[in-house]
């Protein structure tokens, strides 16, 4: 396990612009480090700035005030190519919908973002299976995803944000489309992905139950992190 956190909030502050020089602040000095490993629960009511942060985590949007530390470099002042090289290569993001291409296969899925990295086809494509496995899908892997359940979509989805061997996954809701059923199941196939790579992940959800199984939950109220639980 590295003793480099995959990532580092340091005083993100966060503003959008409301007309007539008025700004809303969301975000008012977020502190908050993923260790390698860790699974970490981010709640907080809607509107609180859960995805706000994410995105800011996942470098697709600037803060106003702060910076973001991936694995020891801060991305305050790197050029969007540089920013776009460490998301591709270091982060793997699921959201609440899956986004799957509908015209490729579950495997294609997972394949694509492989070779948009330079893998071969083939190392890319015995990658893919190999994650269609630990998310238990192998035997699926030529449908495409109109031939999956909503549930199993969402596995083909966890399976392409591991895909390029990502230090850390943020997922914003990525059980919240579904029934309770396919949302523990779905839960439990994302936990045992991680575990088995190693991954720190960051996860926003609104489900008490699921953020209490993971290793530390964060709550965000006002623009600020005002709680920190751990697992018992």
């Amino acid at each position: 396990m590295s003793d480099v956190a995959p990532i580092v909030l340091r005083g993100i502050r966060h503003a959008y612009s409301e007309g007539e020089g008025q700004q809303l602040e969301v975000l008012k000095g977020v502190d908050l480090t993923v260790g390698s490993g860790e699974i970490v629960a981010l709640v907080g009511a809607s509107g609180t700035g859960k995805s706000t942060l994410l995105h800011i985590a996942g470098l697709l949007e600037q803060p106003t005030a702060g910076e973001v530390v991936v694995l020891g470099t801060s991305c305050a002042k790197l050029p969007d190519a540089e920013r776009t090289k460490i998301r591709r290569e270091r982060m793997g993001f699921v959201y609440q919908f899956h986004h799957l291409l509908p015209e490729f296969s579950a495997l294609e899925n997972i394949v694509l973002p492989q070779m948009i990295a330079n893998k071969s086809k083939r190392e890319a494509s015995v990658r893919a299976l190999e994650l269609l496995d630990l998310v238990g899908l192998k035997p699926r892997a030529k449908h495409r995803p109109a031939e999956l359940s909503g549930g199993e979509q969402q596995r083909v989805a966890i399976a392409r944000a591991l895909a390029n061997g990502p230090s850390v996954l943020l997922a914003d809701e990525p059980t919240g489309n579904l029934d309770h059923q396919t949302a523990e199941t779905v839960f439990q196939m994302l936990v045992k992905a991680l575990r088995a790579t190693g991954k720190g992940a960051l996860i926003a959800t609104h489900n008490p139950e699921l953020a209490a199984r993971m290793d530390r939950t964060v709550t965000i109220d006002d623009g600020l992190l005002i709680n920190t639980g751990m697992r018992t």
